[in-house]
């Protein structure tokens, strides 16, 4: 479409301040921002909507637009709700470098100019994506009232017959259509969401398509405003937290208007989704209040102040203050010059919702901060679980990594690390400082441990696994070589397989009657076995100190 078009259309409320002679530009899309430097988010040909948050002083104006005429934009849209009007120093700039500018009524939520370019965009190439857009226009209003996600996915099942979902990266179910039948399975969408970030690593171009238990699904990513698109210069900054649109069908046989058509509608679904994530700025900012309390020393009772404006926030309604629990998380790129804090952060955001919940809501809950390169979440627990041991409530860090591991190891592709730590309930300020120390440690934890996504929780903290992962590499090698490398060398040239009974045997306490049934060996074949670790080992298994040198060499080897 052409910028003049959108003069044309009263309901938009648009009024041109500038590039009269420029009218005839081609709107190739549509970006919402207010970001000081949204360079690697734009390729070109959009509308470029913005609330002027990014402007503190008329100097700021400069630098904005030589950056958006470098990429390319069709033109500036500034809304009119945050300043009372459009500064004249942006007016000035964007004549200077001849670039259209528009000045939004406040009366004009972005999301109606939005649907609008998206639908005529589309329209242009396909009809019917025009016409359900344009029979059901709320879907995308301000407010409760435009049904979210799950109306455009109605519309997609309704209308166009496809069954289509929306879902996180780490494949929890956001939204799905009334008409798409039963909700897909955890395993199907854990599979899905690996298949999406695995694909987003290795730069294919989309629809991603994968063929599960006799069906066909093809992926969408969907990306709003803070998220690059293709061709941007970090896929890393972002892969991690993207949602993705999962259709049970093979786009490999559609036309360029049915795929244009899927396109337009993952740019419905953004707009919500940059809805969603503008609200978090709230909580992300009580988070950062709290961490900065909790880390200069504050007194608690400053930090319990600052707690009890936080629970409402987070759980309306609540009537009672919670427990918390404070959940720390590093993602660490080979190599990359990345601002690891908030891809972190957006991580946090997305994964430390209760998997069997649905929609966005359940992650309004969660308030997350970042320090350095780790961010750090701060979770409610409503006021019931204080009945409840802290262990026995809560985020539990075995369910979480059994829930994100698969999928996040997909989109770290070799060259990526995610690492986190979860500490115990606590109901009070005085327990915050601690907790936040103690997740911390329990992240360092897992962090010295082998695999990708790595998680430790505060109950490891109080076992001895805690101290093998500090042991220096060398002593390290030093120590279970001493031990365990003669038993390996008879295993290779006698396959004997003394290591194996040795781990079998001490798991069994010693017990030799309950080992040999384990190994399936008679009891004096037992002996003997053991009898020859004695003799290569020189050490004596009926002591303790001996069992407990094999047993740390077999964990730490």
């Amino acid at each position: 479409m052409r910028l003049r078009a959108l003069l044309d259309t009263d309901a938009l409320g648009l009024r041109l301040l500038g590039g009269e002679d420029e009218l005839d530009r081609t709107v190739r899309g549509v970006m919402t921002t207010d970001l000081r430097d949204p360079s690697r988010y734009l390729s070109g040909g959009e509308l470029v909507l913005t609330g002027l948050a990014w402007r503190r002083d008329a100097s700021d104006s400069e630098p904005f637009v030589r950056i958006l005429v470098s990429a390319g934009v069709a033109a500036l849209a500034a809304g009119e709700a945050e300043l009372g009007a459009v500064p004249d120093d942006l007016i000035a700039v964007c004549a200077r470098h001849r670039l259209p500018l528009f000045a939004v009524h406040e009366s004009v939520a972005f999301a109606t100019i939005t649907e609008h370019v998206v639908r005529q965009v589309s329209g242009e190439r396909a009809g019917d994506l025009a016409a359900v857009v344009d029979r059901h226009r709320r879907m995308m209003t301000s407010g409760p009232a435009g049904g979210g996600p799950d109306v455009v996915l109605d519309l997609l099942g309704s209308d166009l017959d496809l069954r289509a979902w929306v879902l996180s990266p780490t494949g929890r179910l956001i939204a799905g259509s009334k008409v798409s039948g039963p909700a897909l399975p955890a395993d199907v969408c854990a599979k899905l969401a690996a298949e999406q970030l695995a694909a987003a690593r290795t730069g294919r171009r989309g629809p991603h398509r994968l063929a599960l238990g006799g069906s066909t699904y093809s992926l969408f990513p969907i990306r709003g405003g803070g998220r690059p698109a293709q061709g941007s210069r970090d896929v890393r900054e972002t892969v991690l937290s993207d949602w993705l649109l999962a259709v049970e069908a093979d786009a490999g046989d559609w036309p360029d208007e049915r795929l244009d058509l899927l396109q337009g509608v993952t740019q419905l679904i953004a707009v919500e989704r940059d809805r969603r994530d503008a609200a978090r700025t709230v909580r992300r900012r009580l988070a950062q209040e709290v961490l900065e309390l909790v880390q200069t020393g504050a007194a608690p009772a400053e930090i319990a102040a600052r707690l009890r404006v936080a629970a409402p926030v987070l759980l309306p309604g609540l009537g009672a203050a919670p427990h918390w629990q404070v959940v720390v998380a590093r993602v660490e790129w080979d190599g990359a010059a990345i601002e690891a804090g908030p891809v972190a952060q957006a991580l946090l955001e997305e994964i430390l919702v209760d998997p069997l919940t649905t929609g966005p809501e359940p992650a309004d809950r969660i308030a997350v901060a970042h320090s350095g390169e780790e961010a750090i979440a701060l979770v409610p627990l409503p006021a019931v679980s204080a009945e409840h041991d802290g262990s026995e409530s809560g985020i539990h860090a075995d369910a979480l990594l059994a829930t994100v591991r698969d999928p996040l190891s997909a989109g770290l592709d070799g060259d990526g690390r995610v690492t986190l730590g979860v500490s115990a309930a606590v109901h009070s300020a005085e327990g915050l400082r601690g907790a936040l120390e103690e997740a911390r440690h329990a992240r360092r934890v897992a962090a010295a441990r082998p695999g990708r996504v790595c998680a430790a929780g505060h109950q490891e903290l109080a076992s001895h696994v805690l101290l093998l992962p500090f042991v220096p590499d060398d002593v390290r090698r030093a120590f279970t070589a001493r031990l365990l490398d003669p038993l390996r060398d008879y295993d290779r040239r006698h396959r004997a397989e003394l290591i194996p009974t040795l781990e079998a045997f001490l798991e069994c306490d010693g017990s030799w009657t309950r080992c040999a049934t384990r190994l399936h060996l008679h009891v004096n074949t037992l002996r003997y076995r053991v009898g020859r670790i004695e003799q290569l080992t020189s050490r004596d298994l009926s002591r303790l100190e001996d069992k407990l040198d094999f047993f740390l060499a077999l964990r730490m080897s």
